[in-house]
């Protein structure tokens, strides 16, 4: 018997948003779509900044409305599961960090501010609803990453 309450938008949700399929990784599902965002960034590196802006806006768009529905499939708020959303931040953070010397400092900072979620980035996940929660504390975590590694490359 099947789940009535999975339709086909809702599954299609599920893979979309688990990035399909890597927040089912056992651990650290959020680590593994970071991953994921850094290999479907790849072939975009060589594109203009704008085209690469152009892309991660598509996700955001794309994003909300996919991990709101995901949530809403898949219960509590911000499931583990539910990656799109890593995916995202890591192609902010590598189109605008241009200097892949400085890739692997960002991948990690990024995944500590997402997981700290220093302020404002718990403030948004809690006070937005649904996706745009799960999306937009990944855009300011990415906004963070992008910041402090400008920084430190200013004082380099």
């Amino acid at each position: 018997m099947t789940d009535p309450t999975s339709t086909p938008s809702s599954r299609c949700a599920r893979i979309l948003a688990t990035g399909f399929g890597c927040g089912y990784f056992p651990w650290a599902p959020g680590t593994v779509g970071s991953l994921a965002g850094l290999l479907i960034f790849l072939p975009l590196r060589d594109l203009p900044l704008w085209a690469q802006l152009i892309f991660a806006g598509a996700l955001l768009v794309i994003g909300i409305p996919v991990c709101g529905a995901a949530e809403r499939a898949l219960g509590g708020t911000d499931p583990s599961e539910v990656v799109l959303d890593e995916i995202l931040g890591m192609v902010l953070v590598l189109a605008l960090v241009s200097d892949i010397r400085y890739w692997p400092a960002a991948f990690i900072l990024f995944r500590i501010l997402d997981i700290l979620k220093p302020f404002p980035v718990r403030t948004v996940e809690r006070r937005l609803p649904g996706g745009w929660g799960i999306m937009l504390d990944d855009v300011v975590a990415a906004i963070y990453t992008v910041f402090i590694i400008q920084v430190f490359d200013f004082f380099l």
